[in-house]
């Protein structure tokens, strides 16, 4: 059975999705702007209503998103958020979150050695393999520039 071309393309054209390109920015930006500014307000409050230094409360503010993060996953507000925002809602350590938690509750009911043990790393698993041996490989090779006099 041969396929017409013309009309091939045409029924790709009719069922390929379009989107706007700025209301894809314009929605990154507002939700990836307001989880940075929900950030930035975290640290603010601990350091003037704690007396916590910045450091300490850069690391609660990001105890504070992956703990939100997870909770709108397994309420499942968090992938309706990023089919709205795309990236805006993927900021490193909410996406990071995300993308540990919903195996593990997907796969929940397979139990928890075969269900949440074997599924947990599904996603992140190869970003947390590559980052490690990237960063071994940087170690390494700030190392031996060391070594060899040249940092």
């Amino acid at each position: 059975m041969e396929v017409d071309k013309k009309k091939y393309e045409e029924f790709v054209k009719e069922i390929t999705p379009t989107h706007s390109m700025f209301k894809n920015m314009a929605a990154a930006f507002l939700v990836g702007g307001s989880i940075c500014a929900l950030g930035q307000l975290s640290i603010n409050v601990m350091m003037s209503q704690l007396g916590m230094d910045q450091e300490t409360a850069g690391v609660w503010m990001l105890l504070e998103l992956i703990l939100l993060s997870i909770i709108l996953t397994g309420l499942n507000i968090f992938p309706k958020l990023v089919q709205f925002a795309g990236a805006g809602a993927l900021v490193p350590i909410t996406g990071f979150a995300n993308s540990v938690a919903a195996p593990a509750i997907e796969f929940h009911a397979e139990g928890e050695v075969f269900g949440v043990g074997c599924k947990i790393f599904t996603i992140a698993g190869p970003v947390i393999l590559y980052g490690l041996l990237s960063s071994w490989l940087l170690g390494v090779g700030y190392w031996l520039l060391q070594w060899l006099g040249i940092l």
